[in-house]
Protein backbone atom coordinates (compact mmCIF):
# COMPACT_ATOMS: atom_id res chain seq x y z
CA UNK A 1 0.00 0.00 0.00
CA UNK A 2 1.43 3.93 -0.57
CA UNK A 3 2.89 5.41 2.20
CA UNK A 4 0.19 7.05 4.59
CA UNK A 5 -0.74 10.26 4.56
CA UNK A 6 -1.43 11.67 8.02
CA UNK A 7 -5.04 12.95 8.28
CA UNK A 8 -5.82 15.02 11.64
CA UNK A 9 -3.34 17.34 10.15
CA UNK A 10 -3.32 16.73 6.27
CA UNK A 11 -3.60 20.21 5.59
CA UNK A 12 -0.39 21.49 7.33
CA UNK A 13 2.28 20.82 5.05
CA UNK A 14 5.32 20.43 8.03
CA UNK A 15 3.00 17.52 9.42
CA UNK A 16 3.83 15.64 6.31
CA UNK A 17 7.29 16.54 6.36
CA UNK A 18 8.61 13.64 8.88
CA UNK A 19 10.63 11.20 8.16
CA UNK A 20 8.08 8.32 8.68
CA UNK A 21 5.97 9.70 5.73
CA UNK A 22 8.96 10.69 3.03
CA UNK A 23 11.49 8.25 3.46
CA UNK A 24 10.72 5.02 1.37
CA UNK A 25 8.84 2.07 3.70
CA UNK A 26 12.15 0.28 3.09
CA UNK A 27 14.51 3.16 3.39
CA UNK A 28 16.90 1.21 5.47
CA UNK A 29 18.29 -0.62 2.33
CA UNK A 30 17.39 1.76 -0.09
CA UNK A 31 20.55 3.98 -1.56
CA UNK A 32 18.80 7.09 -1.58
CA UNK A 33 20.75 10.65 -3.15
CA UNK A 34 19.17 13.96 -2.77
CA UNK A 35 20.66 18.03 -3.23
CA UNK A 36 20.46 19.98 0.04
CA UNK A 37 21.11 24.01 -0.40
CA UNK A 38 23.64 25.33 2.31
CA UNK A 39 24.40 28.48 2.84
CA UNK A 40 27.46 30.14 1.87
CA UNK A 41 28.03 26.61 -0.69
CA UNK A 42 24.66 26.54 -2.70
CA UNK A 43 23.80 23.09 -3.54
CA UNK A 44 25.30 20.10 -2.13
CA UNK A 45 24.83 16.67 -3.38
CA UNK A 46 24.23 14.12 -0.48
CA UNK A 47 23.36 10.49 0.63
CA UNK A 48 19.84 10.30 2.81
CA UNK A 49 19.49 8.59 5.32
CA UNK A 50 17.16 8.12 8.01
CA UNK A 51 19.93 9.57 10.45
CA UNK A 52 21.30 11.98 8.70
CA UNK A 53 22.88 13.61 5.46
CA UNK A 54 26.33 12.72 4.20
CA UNK A 55 28.46 14.11 1.93
CA UNK A 56 29.18 12.38 -1.99
CA UNK A 57 31.23 15.46 -3.30
CA UNK A 58 34.54 13.87 -2.81
CA UNK A 59 32.40 11.06 -5.13
CA UNK A 60 30.49 13.15 -8.10
CA UNK A 61 30.07 17.12 -7.90
CA UNK A 62 26.54 16.67 -9.33
CA UNK A 63 23.82 14.50 -9.44
CA UNK A 64 24.17 14.20 -13.41
CA UNK A 65 28.05 13.30 -12.98
CA UNK A 66 27.31 10.62 -9.80
CA UNK A 67 24.88 8.64 -12.28
CA UNK A 68 27.17 8.70 -15.09
CA UNK A 69 29.61 6.85 -12.47
CA UNK A 70 29.19 2.55 -13.43
CA UNK A 71 27.12 1.21 -10.61
CA UNK A 72 26.38 4.08 -8.71
CA UNK A 73 24.39 2.42 -5.97
CA UNK A 74 27.66 0.50 -4.93
CA UNK A 75 29.96 3.64 -5.05
CA UNK A 76 27.74 5.73 -3.06
CA UNK A 77 27.33 2.36 -0.30
CA UNK A 78 30.68 2.29 -0.34
CA UNK A 79 31.83 5.80 0.65
CA UNK A 80 31.68 7.55 4.26
CA UNK A 81 31.36 10.91 3.56
CA UNK A 82 30.79 13.89 5.98
CA UNK A 83 27.46 14.16 8.14
CA UNK A 84 26.05 17.25 6.70
CA UNK A 85 22.91 17.60 8.86
CA UNK A 86 20.04 15.69 10.51
CA UNK A 87 17.63 14.53 7.94
CA UNK A 88 14.08 15.13 10.09
CA UNK A 89 16.09 18.83 10.61
CA UNK A 90 16.44 19.46 6.79
CA UNK A 91 13.02 18.01 6.01
CA UNK A 92 11.02 20.13 8.56
CA UNK A 93 12.80 23.23 7.01
CA UNK A 94 12.11 22.14 3.77
CA UNK A 95 8.55 23.49 4.04
CA UNK A 96 8.95 27.19 2.11
CA UNK A 97 6.22 28.24 3.88
CA UNK A 98 8.53 28.20 7.50
CA UNK A 99 11.77 27.65 5.73
CA UNK A 100 14.83 29.54 7.85
CA UNK A 101 17.34 30.19 5.09
CA UNK A 102 20.31 30.08 7.00
CA UNK A 103 19.75 26.49 7.27
CA UNK A 104 19.89 23.25 4.73
CA UNK A 105 16.57 22.57 2.98
CA UNK A 106 16.26 20.17 0.07
CA UNK A 107 16.42 20.27 -3.26
CA UNK A 108 15.58 18.42 -6.20
CA UNK A 109 17.36 15.42 -6.73
CA UNK A 110 18.52 16.57 -10.41
CA UNK A 111 20.85 19.25 -11.41
CA UNK A 112 22.19 19.07 -14.79
CA UNK A 113 19.96 16.84 -16.41
CA UNK A 114 17.02 17.81 -19.19
CA UNK A 115 13.80 17.55 -18.42
CA UNK A 116 11.42 15.78 -20.44
CA UNK A 117 8.33 14.02 -20.05
CA UNK A 118 6.32 11.23 -22.12
CA UNK A 119 2.71 12.19 -22.66
CA UNK A 120 -0.21 10.06 -23.32
CA UNK A 121 0.94 6.78 -21.67
CA UNK A 122 -2.12 5.49 -20.18
CA UNK A 123 -5.67 4.70 -21.52
CA UNK A 124 -7.46 7.03 -18.70
CA UNK A 125 -5.35 10.14 -19.51
CA UNK A 126 -5.32 9.16 -23.38
CA UNK A 127 -9.27 9.91 -22.97
CA UNK A 128 -9.07 12.85 -21.23
CA UNK A 129 -6.80 14.42 -23.74
CA UNK A 130 -8.91 13.42 -26.20
CA UNK A 131 -11.67 15.28 -24.02
CA UNK A 132 -9.71 18.66 -23.10
CA UNK A 133 -8.82 19.18 -26.87
CA UNK A 134 -13.20 18.38 -27.81
CA UNK A 135 -14.13 20.82 -25.56
CA UNK A 136 -11.73 23.03 -26.67
CA UNK A 137 -10.38 23.82 -22.99
CA UNK A 138 -13.38 24.42 -21.33
CA UNK A 139 -14.29 22.76 -18.23
CA UNK A 140 -17.97 23.36 -18.45
CA UNK A 141 -18.16 21.16 -21.74
CA UNK A 142 -16.26 18.30 -20.55
CA UNK A 143 -19.29 16.21 -19.39
CA UNK A 144 -20.93 16.20 -22.26
CA UNK A 145 -17.88 15.40 -24.84
CA UNK A 146 -16.52 12.83 -22.10
CA UNK A 147 -19.83 10.63 -22.74
CA UNK A 148 -19.72 11.21 -26.75
CA UNK A 149 -16.64 10.45 -27.01
CA UNK A 150 -16.53 7.60 -24.87
CA UNK A 151 -19.27 6.29 -26.88
CA UNK A 152 -17.43 6.10 -30.23
CA UNK A 153 -13.73 4.90 -28.53
CA UNK A 154 -14.75 3.15 -25.65
CA UNK A 155 -12.89 2.83 -22.37
CA UNK A 156 -11.42 -1.19 -22.80
CA UNK A 157 -7.78 -0.39 -25.34
CA UNK A 158 -5.59 -1.12 -22.37
CA UNK A 159 -4.41 -4.44 -24.01
CA UNK A 160 -4.11 -2.28 -27.44
CA UNK A 161 -0.25 -2.38 -28.44
CA UNK A 162 0.79 0.81 -29.61
CA UNK A 163 1.81 1.07 -33.34
CA UNK A 164 0.61 -2.41 -33.42
CA UNK A 165 -1.75 -3.60 -36.49
CA UNK A 166 -4.43 -3.78 -34.48
CA UNK A 167 -3.94 -0.23 -33.06
CA UNK A 168 -3.02 0.90 -36.48
CA UNK A 169 -6.46 -0.86 -37.87
CA UNK A 170 -8.45 1.16 -34.71
CA UNK A 171 -6.98 4.35 -36.25
CA UNK A 172 -8.55 3.63 -39.90
CA UNK A 173 -11.91 2.62 -37.81
CA UNK A 174 -11.85 6.24 -35.84
CA UNK A 175 -10.65 8.44 -38.84
CA UNK A 176 -13.81 7.30 -40.77
CA UNK A 177 -15.94 8.08 -38.28
CA UNK A 178 -14.58 12.01 -37.60
CA UNK A 179 -13.00 11.46 -33.80
CA UNK A 180 -9.34 10.84 -34.82
CA UNK A 181 -6.84 13.04 -32.67
CA UNK A 182 -3.43 14.02 -32.27
CA UNK A 183 -3.27 12.70 -28.57
CA UNK A 184 -4.71 9.40 -29.73
CA UNK A 185 -2.16 9.34 -32.60
CA UNK A 186 0.66 9.29 -29.67
CA UNK A 187 -1.12 6.99 -27.03
CA UNK A 188 -1.68 4.48 -29.86
CA UNK A 189 0.99 4.76 -32.94
CA UNK A 190 4.23 3.91 -33.09
CA UNK A 191 5.82 7.14 -31.94
CA UNK A 192 5.37 7.98 -28.36
CA UNK A 193 4.70 11.94 -27.14
CA UNK A 194 8.47 12.97 -25.83
CA UNK A 195 8.36 16.45 -24.28
CA UNK A 196 10.58 19.31 -22.53
CA UNK A 197 8.87 20.10 -19.18
CA UNK A 198 10.97 22.16 -18.15
CA UNK A 199 14.46 23.19 -18.34
CA UNK A 200 17.97 22.06 -16.14
CA UNK A 201 17.85 23.06 -12.33
CA UNK A 202 14.57 24.76 -12.38
CA UNK A 203 12.54 21.84 -10.40
CA UNK A 204 11.57 22.49 -7.49
CA UNK A 205 11.95 19.81 -4.51
CA UNK A 206 9.96 18.35 -1.57
CA UNK A 207 8.48 20.85 0.41
CA UNK A 208 8.73 23.53 -2.36
CA UNK A 209 5.30 26.01 -3.30
CA UNK A 210 4.37 24.33 -7.10
CA UNK A 211 3.13 26.96 -9.60
CA UNK A 212 0.21 27.44 -11.38
CA UNK A 213 -0.63 29.71 -13.81
CA UNK A 214 -2.47 32.55 -12.56
CA UNK A 215 -4.77 32.60 -15.70
CA UNK A 216 -5.88 29.20 -15.83
CA UNK A 217 -8.87 28.19 -15.04
CA UNK A 218 -8.90 23.90 -15.53
CA UNK A 219 -5.53 22.26 -14.10
CA UNK A 220 -4.67 19.48 -12.21
CA UNK A 221 -1.51 17.98 -10.74
CA UNK A 222 0.04 14.63 -12.45
CA UNK A 223 1.74 12.10 -10.20
CA UNK A 224 4.22 10.48 -12.13
CA UNK A 225 7.48 7.89 -12.11
CA UNK A 226 10.69 9.85 -13.42
CA UNK A 227 13.45 7.89 -14.42
CA UNK A 228 16.71 9.15 -13.99
CA UNK A 229 18.92 8.01 -16.76
CA UNK A 230 22.83 8.78 -17.51
CA UNK A 231 24.14 10.08 -21.11
CA UNK A 232 24.28 6.39 -22.45
CA UNK A 233 20.66 5.83 -22.05
CA UNK A 234 21.14 3.96 -18.72
CA UNK A 235 18.41 3.99 -16.15
CA UNK A 236 19.97 4.47 -12.93
CA UNK A 237 17.30 5.30 -10.78
CA UNK A 238 13.83 6.84 -10.77
CA UNK A 239 12.42 9.55 -8.26
CA UNK A 240 8.56 11.06 -8.08
CA UNK A 241 7.57 13.51 -9.42
CA UNK A 242 4.20 15.80 -10.25
CA UNK A 243 3.88 17.41 -13.60
CA UNK A 244 1.49 20.30 -12.73
CA UNK A 245 -0.17 20.95 -15.85
CA UNK A 246 -2.86 23.58 -17.25
CA UNK A 247 -5.72 21.69 -18.95
CA UNK A 248 -7.38 24.69 -20.13
CA UNK A 249 -3.92 26.12 -22.13
CA UNK A 250 -3.28 22.55 -23.91
CA UNK A 251 -7.01 22.09 -24.68
CA UNK A 252 -7.01 25.97 -26.42
CA UNK A 253 -4.62 24.37 -28.77
CA UNK A 254 -1.48 21.88 -28.67
CA UNK A 255 0.67 24.32 -29.82
CA UNK A 256 0.44 25.86 -26.23
CA UNK A 257 2.22 22.88 -24.82
CA UNK A 258 4.94 24.96 -23.57
CA UNK A 259 2.74 27.34 -21.89
CA UNK A 260 0.57 24.42 -19.93
CA UNK A 261 3.85 22.84 -18.99
CA UNK A 262 7.08 25.33 -18.21
CA UNK A 263 5.95 27.75 -15.75
CA UNK A 264 7.69 28.61 -12.34
CA UNK A 265 7.80 26.01 -10.20
CA UNK A 266 5.48 23.92 -12.31
CA UNK A 267 7.66 20.78 -12.25
CA UNK A 268 8.50 18.72 -8.68
CA UNK A 269 10.65 16.24 -8.36
CA UNK A 270 11.95 14.34 -5.27
CA UNK A 271 11.89 13.92 -3.02
CA UNK A 272 15.38 11.68 -3.81
CA UNK A 273 16.66 9.39 -6.41
CA UNK A 274 16.73 6.16 -5.45
CA UNK A 275 19.45 4.25 -7.22
CA UNK A 276 18.94 0.88 -8.72
CA UNK A 277 20.31 -1.88 -7.21
CA UNK A 278 19.52 -5.44 -6.01
CA UNK A 279 16.42 -4.45 -3.79
CA UNK A 280 15.12 -1.45 -6.39
CA UNK A 281 15.27 -2.12 -10.30
CA UNK A 282 13.16 -1.56 -13.30
CA UNK A 283 10.57 -3.97 -12.42
CA UNK A 284 9.91 -2.48 -9.45
CA UNK A 285 9.26 0.56 -11.26
CA UNK A 286 6.46 -1.53 -13.42
CA UNK A 287 4.94 -2.01 -10.44
CA UNK A 288 4.80 0.72 -9.00
CA UNK A 289 1.43 2.14 -7.42
CA UNK A 290 1.25 6.11 -7.31
CA UNK A 291 -1.36 7.18 -4.32
CA UNK A 292 -1.92 11.06 -4.54
CA UNK A 293 -4.27 13.23 -1.77
CA UNK A 294 -5.25 17.27 -2.49
CA UNK A 295 -6.25 18.60 0.93
CA UNK A 296 -8.12 22.22 -0.57
CA UNK A 297 -7.84 25.24 2.01
CA UNK A 298 -11.15 26.05 3.71
CA UNK A 299 -12.96 29.00 2.25
CA UNK A 300 -16.34 31.22 2.56
CA UNK A 301 -17.39 29.38 5.17
CA UNK A 302 -16.99 25.92 3.26
CA UNK A 303 -15.21 22.88 4.65
CA UNK A 304 -11.64 21.92 2.82
CA UNK A 305 -11.49 20.21 0.08
CA UNK A 306 -9.91 16.52 -0.60
CA UNK A 307 -9.28 13.90 -3.32
CA UNK A 308 -7.71 11.07 -4.07
CA UNK A 309 -6.14 9.55 -6.99
CA UNK A 310 -4.09 7.21 -7.79
CA UNK A 311 -2.04 6.19 -11.31
CA UNK A 312 -0.43 1.97 -11.43
CA UNK A 313 2.65 1.53 -13.26
CA UNK A 314 1.34 -1.77 -14.43
CA UNK A 315 -1.23 -0.10 -16.98
CA UNK A 316 1.01 2.28 -18.57
CA UNK A 317 0.90 1.69 -22.46
CA UNK A 318 4.70 1.54 -22.89
CA UNK A 319 7.02 -0.26 -21.31
CA UNK A 320 9.48 2.41 -19.37
CA UNK A 321 12.82 1.28 -21.14
CA UNK A 322 10.49 2.03 -24.33
CA UNK A 323 10.17 5.32 -23.56
CA UNK A 324 13.45 6.09 -22.51
CA UNK A 325 14.56 4.89 -25.71
CA UNK A 326 12.38 6.88 -27.68
CA UNK A 327 13.78 9.74 -25.67
CA UNK A 328 17.66 8.86 -26.40
CA UNK A 329 18.50 7.40 -29.56
CA UNK A 330 21.13 7.53 -32.59
CA UNK A 331 18.66 10.99 -33.55
CA UNK A 332 19.06 12.29 -30.05
CA UNK A 333 21.57 12.68 -27.13
CA UNK A 334 21.81 14.01 -24.04
CA UNK A 335 25.33 14.27 -23.05
CA UNK A 336 24.15 15.08 -19.04
CA UNK A 337 21.57 12.79 -19.11
CA UNK A 338 18.05 13.34 -18.83
CA UNK A 339 15.12 12.95 -16.21
CA UNK A 340 12.01 11.48 -17.97
CA UNK A 341 8.30 11.79 -16.32
CA UNK A 342 6.35 8.69 -17.36
CA UNK A 343 2.85 9.82 -17.53
CA UNK A 344 0.23 9.24 -15.27
CA UNK A 345 -3.28 7.23 -15.56
CA UNK A 346 -5.11 10.02 -13.33
CA UNK A 347 -6.82 12.28 -14.73
CA UNK A 348 -9.12 14.28 -11.96
CA UNK A 349 -12.87 14.51 -12.94
CA UNK A 350 -14.72 14.75 -9.14
CA UNK A 351 -16.75 18.23 -9.11
CA UNK A 352 -15.03 20.54 -7.07
CA UNK A 353 -16.86 24.17 -7.32
CA UNK A 354 -20.05 22.58 -8.62
CA UNK A 355 -21.74 19.88 -10.92
CA UNK A 356 -19.90 19.33 -14.32
CA UNK A 357 -17.12 21.93 -13.30
CA UNK A 358 -14.34 19.05 -12.52
CA UNK A 359 -11.13 19.31 -10.64
CA UNK A 360 -8.86 22.44 -10.74
CA UNK A 361 -6.64 23.69 -8.28
CA UNK A 362 -6.79 26.33 -6.09
CA UNK A 363 -4.42 28.13 -3.87
CA UNK A 364 -2.98 26.65 -1.10
CA UNK A 365 -3.72 23.01 -1.84
CA UNK A 366 -1.74 20.87 -0.55
CA UNK A 367 -0.57 17.82 -2.34
CA UNK A 368 1.11 14.92 -1.71
CA UNK A 369 2.41 11.98 -4.45
CA UNK A 370 3.79 8.52 -2.77
CA UNK A 371 4.51 4.83 -3.02
CA UNK A 372 6.26 2.87 -0.92
CA UNK A 373 9.66 2.27 -2.42
CA UNK A 374 10.44 5.58 -3.22
CA UNK A 375 8.80 7.85 -0.27
CA UNK A 376 6.41 11.26 -0.30
CA UNK A 377 6.62 13.91 -2.30
CA UNK A 378 5.00 16.89 -0.96
CA UNK A 379 4.18 20.49 -2.14
CA UNK A 380 1.88 23.17 -1.80
CA UNK A 381 0.05 24.80 -4.52
CA UNK A 382 0.55 28.88 -5.46
CA UNK A 383 0.62 30.74 -8.68
CA UNK A 384 3.23 30.96 -10.94
CA UNK A 385 3.68 34.93 -10.17
CA UNK A 386 3.66 34.71 -6.35
CA UNK A 387 6.28 31.90 -5.77
CA UNK A 388 9.95 32.06 -5.99
CA UNK A 389 11.20 33.05 -9.08
CA UNK A 390 13.74 30.66 -10.61
CA UNK A 391 16.87 32.55 -9.97
CA UNK A 392 19.84 29.89 -9.54
CA UNK A 393 20.86 28.37 -13.00
CA UNK A 394 23.83 26.42 -14.26
CA UNK A 395 26.43 29.77 -14.33
CA UNK A 396 25.63 30.64 -10.97
CA UNK A 397 26.24 26.29 -9.94
CA UNK A 398 29.61 26.16 -11.87
CA UNK A 399 30.58 29.09 -9.91
CA UNK A 400 29.83 27.51 -6.47
CA UNK A 401 31.22 23.81 -7.04
CA UNK A 402 34.44 25.92 -8.62
CA UNK A 403 34.45 28.25 -5.44
CA UNK A 404 34.29 24.64 -3.53
CA UNK A 405 36.84 23.45 -5.76
CA UNK A 406 34.86 20.35 -6.38
CA UNK A 407 34.74 20.45 -10.09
Amino acid sequence: MPSPIPTSTSSTLQAQLDLAHVLPADHAQAVLVGRIWVEGKGPVLVRVQADGLYALEHLAATSSQLLELEDPATRVRAQTGERLADTAAVLANSAEEVRDPALPWFLAPNDLQAIKAAGVTFVASMLERVIEEQARGDAAKAESVRGAVVAVIGENLAQLKPGSPEAMALKEVLIQQGVWSQYLEVGIGPDAEIFTKSQPLSAVGVGAEIGIHPESVWNNPEPEVVLAVNSRGHVQGAALGNDVNLRDFEGRSALLLGKAKDNNASCAIGPFIRLFDAHFGIDDVRRCELSMRVDGPAADGQPGFTMHGASSLSQISRDPLDLAGQALSANHQYPDGFMLFLGTMFAPTQDRHGPGQGFTHVVGDLVAVSTPQLGALVNRVNTCDKVAPWTYGLTALMRDLGRRGVL
